[in-house]
């Protein structure tokens, strides 16, 4: 019999391999903490060879409040695209957008120094940001009823990720920050100062911890990663246009 977390190891890389969810509510009781699914997701990305070239250049992390906590996955290269993006040939079971801001590392951090990071030090450490629509998708059949575990083992729910222009990271209002959404023929919808961190640069020491922990090396220049969500998670239908704005940081366009 295989152990937990090989079950649900094989049970995700079947239903990527075959585009068929699989049934969550079987291994509900499998993974009794965070680190059993962080190690599912180690498990997926060598099973499909997502980081065989090098250590993890795109990640998701985020949170619901500053004093719970984050967590974090390891974006597959394949699944990361530039605006204008059309998610129209590839396959998704279901399609919900989240906008976010993605941040980008000015240098490679080490192990040693992101264990000292501070939430004020972090942000030097960055040179430039972008607005970033995040495709939200499952391969639990049954999204709803999968435990947190079994959604953070599933790579914390990611379909796909699609960059805006870069441009220079600087510290803003951003409980003032207006973030406007449109999805296909609906009105646009506006959100200010929501980001549940209330600066999506916070959570950069938490992240850089867990990314060179996880590597066991740096985390190199260049690294991407988006920030958690504005708006919620607002369903998009196959073939919406889904528009994202952020005044005075950029724009970014899906074709769901």
């Amino acid at each position: 019999m295989s152990d937990p977390i090989t079950t649900v190891a094989r049970a995700l890389v079947e239903a990527r391999r075959n585009n068929t969810p699989g049934e969550a509510a079987p291994l509900a009781s499998l993974l009794p903490d965070p680190e059993a699914a962080y190690e599912v997701q180690a498990r997926v990305a060598r099973e499909l060879g997502w980081f065989d070239a090098g250590v993890p250049r795109f990640w998701k992390s985020g949170g619901p409040k500053r004093d719970g906590a984050l967590t974090h996955a390891p974006l597959p290269p394949a699944m990361v695209w530039n605006s204008p993006a059309n998610a129209r040939d590839s396959h998704f079971n279901m399609r919900v957008v989240e906008a976010e801001i993605a941040l980008r590392l000015a240098r490679d951090v080490t192990p040693a120094e992101a264990a000292g990071l501070s939430h004020e030090d972090a942000p030097s450490l960055v040179d430039a940001m972008t607005v970033s629509i995040e495709l939200v998708d499952s391969r639990w059949r049954d999204p709803q009823q999968a435990t947190p575990l079994l959604k953070l083992a599933d790579q914390q729910s990611h379909g796909a990720l699609v960059l805006g222009e870069w441009v220079p990271f600087a510290p803003r209002a951003w409980d003032r920050q207006p973030c406007r959404v449109r999805i296909g023929d609906a009105p646009a919808r506006e959100f200010v100062g929501t980001h549940t961190l209330a600066d999506p640069a916070w959570l950069l020491p938490i992240w850089l911890r867990h990314a060179t922990a996880l590597a066991g090396r740096a985390a190199p220049k260049g690294t991407v990663v988006t920030t958690g969500s504005w708006c919620g998670m607002l369903p998009a239908a196959a073939g919406d246009r889904v528009h994202v704005a952020f005044e005075g940081v950029g724009e970014v366009e899906l074709r769901c």
